[in-house]
């Protein structure tokens, strides 16, 4: 049997709720973040950079360094180290500046 830090602490976070991200079902528990609930379903990166494409995902894990962002419920940029994740939630992956797609 794995020791988590849920099992050293006995932690009972209630039954997981559904979210999305890039139309793929993830489970998510309660009072978890969206990063937690990604890296928990094995997704690493969910951003990529503006020069070159380079994947991103959660790095500091205290929302300081911003290369967690993601798209979450049609809202770009949003840390989602700090953004809990809620039943229905919707995450797609953000392409440079989370405007792109936007008219200039």
């Amino acid at each position: 049997m794995t020791t988590t830090p849920v099992r050293l602490v006995r932690a009972d976070p209630g039954p997981p709720h559904e979210i999305t991200f890039d139309g793929r079902p993830v489970p998510a528990l309660p009072g978890q973040s969206i990063a937690a609930a990604l890296w928990a379903a094995g997704i690493l990166a969910w951003r990529t950079t503006r020069d070159g494409g380079a994947p991103r995902g959660a790095f500091c894990g205290i929302g300081a360094c911003y290369d967690c962002l993601a798209t979450v419920n049609g809202r770009p940029n949003r840390r989602a180290c700090l953004v809990p994740a809620r039943p229905g939630d919707v995450i797609t992956t953000q392409k440079g500046t989370g405007h792109d797609d936007l008219a200039v």
